[in-house]
C-alpha cells in the first residue's frame, strides 16, 4: 500500500510544501520511503530517500524543489524491496520526460517487463511492478510521435495522445493501480485501474491568481491542504491537468467497472476519509453494529463488564459495538505513537520487537472484569496473541476477542502486503481453534455479507468490492495458482529477510537531482 499525491498550482506558485504537507497526512498509507518530484519549466527536481516524510524532507530540500507543479509518493514494500533505488516517483527521459507515481500492484508486470525488453526495446533495471507500469506507459506514448495542436495560431500539446496512451496501457496492464504524474513542461495526469481497486480523488481551490487542482489517495489529504472535494476519479478514467489550470477527463476503458478494495475501510484508510462516496468513519460504525448483533445471537448471556478497543483502528467498531450492547467502553491500552504500523513492518523479528513497545494496559481497566477487546483484524495473530496476554497479566477474569474483518485467509495481490498463505493465523483453522491460539476465551468473527453491507451505501454506486484476501475472488480473473505460490514464494518472513540482508543500507543524498527533459 501506498500513498499518492498531485497538485498543479498557478504559474507563481511553488507547491513543494504542499506536497509535503499533503504527504504527511498520507504518511499512514507507507513508512519506508518518501519522495518528491516538482516541474519547474522543463526541468525536474527531486528528492526521494527511505524513512519517513519528516525524516527525507528538509526545509533546505523543500526550497530546492521549485516549480508550480508536482507529485509525491509514500510507500512501502509488497514484493520488492526498502532500496532507494525503488522509492518514488520514478523517471524516464523519453518521450517528453515523465515522472510518475503508483499506488497498487500489477499481477502481469514479469510478463509485461519481458515484452519491454523484447518488443519495446526499453530496460526495466528494478524489481518494481511501479517501473514496469512507467515504461508502458511511456512507449505507448512514443509509439504516437510528437504531437501538437494549432489553437488561434499557438501550437499546444495534444492532450489526446495522454488519454491514447493510458487506454493503450489499461488493455497491456493488470492489477490495482492508482496513478499520478507529469510530464516535463506540459501537464499532471492522473488515471486509475477500471476496477477502481485502489482510491483517487481530485479537488480544486480558487485562489486570486486562478484555479489550482489537487489529486490524491484520500480526500482527508484535499481536506487538509483547503481544497475542495470535486469527486473520486472513475474506474478507468483518465485526467490531464495544464500548467494552466486546465483539466480534461477522458473515460480510458471501455468496460469500467468499481470494485474498491475493502480492506481500505477496514483499515488502512484514515477514519476522517471518504472512498468513492462512502465514510470510512461510518463504515468502522456499521462493523461495530453488526459485530454487536452476531454477538449477541451468539452469546445472549454474555455478562460482558467491557468493551476495549485495540488502538487506533479498532475504536471506532469498539465504541459502536459497545453503544449496542448497552456495555461500557473504555480505553485499556495506552499506545506508544512513536512506534510503526506492525502490519507493515518487513521481518517476524521486527514485528514482534515493536508488539512489546507499542501498547501498555492500564491494570485498574482490567482488573476483575470480563473483557471483550475488539479489533479491526486478525492477520498473523502476533498483535491478538500478545494484547490477550496483556489483558489477563492485567487482571481480566475473562478475554473475549472480536475482529471487525472475516478471516483472512487468502493473499491480496493488488497492493496491500498480507503475507503467505502459511502465515496467516487463520490458515487451515477454524474459529475455534484460532481463539485458542491467540488465548482468547472466545473468538468472533465478522460475516463477510456483514462486512460488505456495513461498507455499503455510499453516494456512489459501487458495482461490487474487491474482496479478495477473504473470499480469495479476484476481481480482474487472471490470478492464477501459479502466480499465488510465486507471490508467496516472495512474501514470505524468511524471503524478507534475506532482501533485507542483502540491501546497502548506507544513505544516499540525492538533494535536488535535475532530471533534464531529453528529446
Amino acid at each position: 500500500m501506498c500513498g499518492i499525491i498531485g497538485i498543479v498550482g498557478t504559474p507563481d506558485a511553488m507547491v513543494s510544501s504542499l506536497i509535503y504537507d499533503g504527504l504527511l497526512v498520507l504518511q499512514h498509507r507507507g513508512q519506508d520511503a518518501a519522495g518528491i518530484v516538482t516541474c519547474a519549466q522543463e526541468q525536474f527536481h527531486a528528492r526521494k530517500g527511505n524513512g519517513l516524510v519528516r525524516d527525507v524532507f528538509y526545509k533546505r530540500h523543500i526550497g530546492r524543489l521549485t516549480g508550480s507543479m508536482g507529485i509525491g509518493h509514500v510507500r512501502y514494500p509488497t514484493a520488492g524491496t526498502c532500496s532507494t533505488a525503488e522509492a518514488q516517483p520514478l523517471y524516464v527521459n523519453s518521450p517528453y520526460g515523465i515522472t510518475l507515481a503508483h499506488n497498487g500492484n500489477l499481477v502481469n508486470a514479469e510478463e509485461q517487463a519481458y515484452k519491454l525488453y523484447q518488443d519495446d526495446l526499453r530496460h526495466v533495471n528494478t524489481s518494481s511492478d511501479s517501473e514496469v507500469l512507467l515504461n508502458v506507459l511511456a512507449h505507448e506514448l512514443q509509439k504516437l510521435g510528437k504531437r501538437q495542436v494549432l489553437i488561434e495560431g499557438e501550437t499546444y500539446f495534444d492532450v489526446s495522445q495522454v488519454f491514447h496512451a493510458v487506454r493503450e496501457a489499461h488493455y497491456r496492464i493488470s492489477g490495482g493501480y492508482s496513478v499520478v504524474g507529469m510530464i516535463a513542461g506540459m501537464g499532471m495526469f492522473a488515471f486509475r485501474d477500471q476496477h477502481g481497486i485502489r482510491p483517487l480523488i481530485y479537488g480544486k481551490r480558487e485562489s486570486e491568481t486562478g484555479t489550482e487542482w489537487c489529486v490524491a489517495s484520500e480526500s482527508v489529504a484535499l481536506d487538509t491542504l483547503g481544497f475542495e472535494i470535486v469527486r473520486d476519479v472513475e474506474p478507468g478514467e483518465c485526467l490531464f491537468f495544464t500548467m494552466n489550470g486546465e483539466v480534461y477527463e477522458m473515460p480510458c476503458h471501455s468496460e469500467p467497472k468499481l470494485s474498491p478494495c475493502i480492506f481500505e475501510y477496514v483499515y488502512f484508510a484514515r477514519p476522517d476519509s471518504v472512498i468513492d462516496g462512502m465514510s470510512v468513519h461510518q463504515a468502522r460504525l456499521n462493523l461495530g453494529e453488526r459485530l454487536a448483533h452476531k454477538f449477541e445471537r451468539l452469546k445472549p448471556d454474555h455478562r460482558v463488564d467491557v468493551v476495549m478497543p485495540v488502538p487506533d483502528s479498532g475504536r471506532i467498531a469498539a465504541m459502536q459495538l459497545a453503544e449496542t450492547l448497552g456495555v461500557p467502553c473504555r480505553e485499556g491500552f495506552v499506545k506508544n505513537r512513536y512506534v510503526g504500523r506492525t502490519f507493515i513492518m518487513p521481518g517476524q523479528a521486527e514485528r514482534q520487537d515493536s508488539l512489546r513497545k507499542k501498547l501498555n494496559p492500564i491494570p485498574a481497566e482490567f482488573e476483575g472484569k470480563v473483557v471483550l477487546l475488539v479489533d479491526d483484524s486478525i492477520v498473523r495473530g502476533n498483535t491478538s496473541r500478545k494484547i490477550v496476554d496483556m489483558a489477563r497479566a492485567a487482571g481480566a477474569k475473562k478475554v473475549y476477542f472480536a475482529s471487525s474483518a472475516p478471516p483472512l485467509i487468502h493473499p491480496n495481490v493488488y497492493g496491500i502486503d498480507m503475507p503467505a498463505r502459511s502465515e496467516y493465523i487463520a490458515h487451515g483453522k477454524t474459529s475455534d481453534e484460532i481463539g485458542q491460539a491467540i488465548g482468547a476465551d472466545f473468538l468472533l468473527y465478522q460475516d463477510l455479507d456483514d462486512l460488505i453491507a456495513a461498507c455499503s451505501g455510499g453516494s456512489i454506486d459501487i458495482d461490487s468490492f474487491d474482496t479478495s484476501c477473504f473470499s480469495g475472488e479476484y476481481v480482474t480473473g487472471d490470478v492464477t495458482e501459479k502466480y499465488l505460490a510465486l507471490l508467496e514464494a516472495r512474501r514470505n518472513d524468511a524471503a524478507k529477510i534475506e532482501r533485507e540482508n542483502g540491501i546497502n543500507d548506507e544513505p544516499i543524498d540525492d538533494d535536488n537531482i535535475e532530471l533534464h527533459n531529453e528529446e
